[in-house]
């Protein structure tokens, strides 16, 4: 669990299919960010930015500009140094720590690497998607796995903070597939992950696929299971998963944004308490007899995560176990990602 102090404030600042070169098959940047594809100029970037600096709390977490929705390192150059020159500015009055954005894996070069150097970027996170070269072509994503390692590789050369983002459902995809481009990512010692659910947004390729048959999105039920098994997985190995799911946003909740797939606005909750209700199961099933009543105890940041969306949680084990009564109690002593079960 990460420490808010520890993470940074993000000012996020979106440029939808930006320095993209072409649009992948389940890309709708202006549908996800609500923003259209235009430009961000200098004096819009400064408003942006300040305006941000405003809602930030008065403790000692570092502030992050943060580029994305776009491809950064693949904008025009001169374009790049007048975001970066702008950004910098602030970080000059030490009013921002530093700046983070993300693009795709086949941007990331010598080249490219040099231009942002001398600018205070610290986190660069990478498009993977996937580390399946198939599931990738079929994702018209136009980079392949090799590209990834390669881009990770400089990277870590050059000292990055480095972030990768995966998603799962996309077209040939399943979960063994998933499971070893979480192995691979694994490889290339990442600091963070992010992982995102395909879902059919509107006037993407995916949508044509899915109103012809083609495609057939996850349920939101499996799709939480993969995720739940990943997030282990990533855990085990001491990575950090940062997001699970799409940010939740007004834009997102519109019928006619998403068309079908695996969105829910609570996605990670979802998955979190799938976790608990795994843990408690199990501790139970290793009772082997049935109780009236039984105690969940809990970290207090943890009571929701245990008894899941609208009860669910709790629903299920009463059932299940033929329980009468369940509390579930906050204890201070209980790590946040365990609990203690007493009957």
């Amino acid at each position: 669990m990460l420490n808010k102090k520890n993470t940074p404030f993000v000012i996020p600042i979106f440029l939808p299919n930006v320095g993209c070169p072409h649009q992948c098959a389940f890309c709708n940047q202006t549908s996800i960010t609500g923003v259209t594809p235009d430009t961000i100029s200098p004096v819009t970037l400064r408003f942006l930015i300040n305006n941000f600096l405003q809602y930030k709390e008065k403790d000692r977490r570092s502030v992050q500009v943060a580029f994305y929705g776009g491809n950064f390192l693949g904008l025009k150059k001169d374009y790049i140094r007048v975001l970066l020159d702008e950004t910098t500015k602030f970080v000059k009055n030490k009013r921002v720590d530093s700046v983070r954005f993300s693009t795709r894996p086949d941007t990331i070069g010598v080249e490219q690497l040099d231009i942002i150097k001398g600018y205070p970027v610290s986190t660069i996170e990478i498009g993977v998607q996937s580390m399946d070269n198939q599931v990738l072509a079929m994702a018209q994503r136009g980079h392949t796995a090799l590209d990834t390692e390669k881009a990770a590789a400089l990277l870590k050369e050059r000292s990055y903070e480095v972030g990768m983002q995966m998603m799962v459902a996309l077209p040939g995809d399943d979960e063994t597939k998933s499971l070893i481009t979480a192995q691979k990512i694994i490889s290339l010692s990442p600091d963070f992950i992010r992982i995102y659910p395909t879902v059919v947004l509107a006037s993407s390729r995916l949508a044509v696929w899915y109103k012809k048959g083609e495609y057939t999105p996850w349920s939101l039920s499996r799709c939480v299971s993969l995720v739940k098994n990943l997030y282990l997985f990533f855990k085990s190995k001491k990575i950090p998963v940062i997001r699970m799911g799409l940010q939740a946003s007004e834009d997102l909740s519109k019928e006619t944004t998403i068309l079908a797939g695996p969105y829910h606005p609570a996605f990670g909750h979802m998955v979190h308490s799938k976790i608990f209700l795994d843990m408690a199961t199990s501790l139970l099933e290793a009772e082997r007899g049935s109780c009236d009543k039984i105690t969940i105890k809990v970290h207090p940041r943890s009571i929701s995560k245990m008894r899941g969306l609208k009860n669910k949680n709790v629903e299920n084990l009463k059932r299940k176990f033929h329980i009468k009564s369940l509390e579930i109690i906050s204890d201070l002593s209980i790590a946040e990602d365990k609990l203690k079960i007493i009957l």
